[in-house]
């Protein structure tokens, strides 16, 4: 008798509700899956922001080979796009399989037709190789660093000026408290809203915070430095497979004289290493940016990271980029504003900026 005849054939499509359990099946075996490809993510974002989720799956025959999580993202300011992953640094297409990886590129392109988006945005991920497709590999650079084995020789890691800047904040008395309480949730949120302000940019939604703390549960937390009972220091981090992610962060104008950002990171370091983590992700940064050299001051090497994007013939490419020209003014005058007024309409703005 002959064998049945099993078509093995790469087909992609969008997945439905019903391909969760296979998808986290893939995702726990793929080495290069990132938080942003997790439904955690996708998840909070699409209920804090509104911006729909649509992922697709490349398949060869039963078994997932490919993957693909987007999100639609709709912005009066900022156009139309589908973004790989919302809101994230990374979660681009994930697949082993070059040629599964670009009938999801190819795919990706199709479905941003169908929903009327101009413009695809890959961060991340295998990149594509066709043509009309923008790769920029120098714009942003990322940072990882294995932690110390105790906190003595964390501190020891850090070069020595930058040591020093961690001694003085150590030295000012301050309180590092760490969780997920709707106290500390509104010291996180009070903070990185003054901070983001102060470098001239809307602040997200709260909702997104809250929705990734509450999706990603003991995967994520909140660690904030208080001067004399005043929080002046905070972020909300994410943990995944040994490796913490600081990635809302940011301090009050206090805060530097206070040294408080740099007991916060390693304070940070610390708490990661106490909960099993090995492998500090400081997070991207724009390549000779102020926040680029502060992490190499830290002792990290850079990696240069790599982005991928689609404009449909004849749309202007989306520019979301706060060191754009085009925002110079706007950025001035963001920093100039009451801080009630910019956490009032700044969500309204950052919505778009997925």
């Amino acid at each position: 008798m002959n064998a049945p005849f099993v078509d093995m054939r790469t087909t992609v499509r969008l997945v439905d509700p019903g391909d969760r359990g296979a998808i986290v099946r893939f995702l726990a075996d793929a080495d290069r899956a990132t938080p942003f490809h997790r439904f955690e993510w996708l998840d909070a974002v699409e209920t804090a922001t509104g911006h729909r989720t649509h992922v697709l799956v490349a398949e060869k025959g039963a078994r997932i080979v490919g993957l693909l999580p987007m999100h639609a993202v709709h912005s009066s300011l900022f156009g139309r796009a589908l973004v790989s992953s919302g809101f994230a640094v990374d979660g681009g297409v994930l697949s082993d399989d070059r040629a599964a990886a670009d009938m999801l590129i190819d795919a990706a392109r199709e479905l941003a037709v169908r929903l009327c988006c101009p413009t695809v945005e890959l961060r991340g991920g295998v990149l594509p190789e066709r043509e009309g497709w923008h790769v920029k590999r120098e714009s942003h650079a990322g940072f990882v660093s294995p932690l110390a084995a105790d906190d003595d020789a964390q501190l020891l890691a850090i070069p020595r000026k930058q040591r020093a800047e961690v001694r003085r904040g150590l030295g000012n008395g301050l309180e590092v408290r760490i969780g997920q309480s709707a106290d500390d949730r509104a010291m996180h949120h009070a903070v990185y809203a003054e901070s983001v302000r102060n470098l001239g940019t809307p602040v997200f939604p709260r909702a997104l915070f809250d929705a990734v703390l509450d999706g990603f549960g003991d995967d994520a937390d909140i660690l904030t430095v208080l001067s004399a009972g005043e929080p002046v220091a905070s972020v909300l981090s994410l943990y995944h497979r040994g490796a913490v992610m600081p990635y809302w962060g940011g301090g009050t104008y206090a805060a530097r004289h206070l040294r408080a950002n740099d007991v916060m990171y390693y304070a940070l370091m610390n708490h990661a290493r106490g909960r099993g983590c090995d492998r500090f992700d400081f997070g991207r940064s724009k390549t000779g940016s102020g926040a680029f050299h502060f992490k190499r001051n830290w002792g990290f090497e850079s990696q240069p990271l790599a982005y991928a994007s689609w404009t449909a013939s004849g749309a202007e490419p989306r520019d979301v980029n706060p060191l754009s020209p085009r925002y110079r003014a706007k950025i001035a005058a963001w920093q100039r504003l009451p801080l009630s007024l910019a956490n009032r309409i700044g969500p309204l703005i950052a919505n778009g900026l997925a």
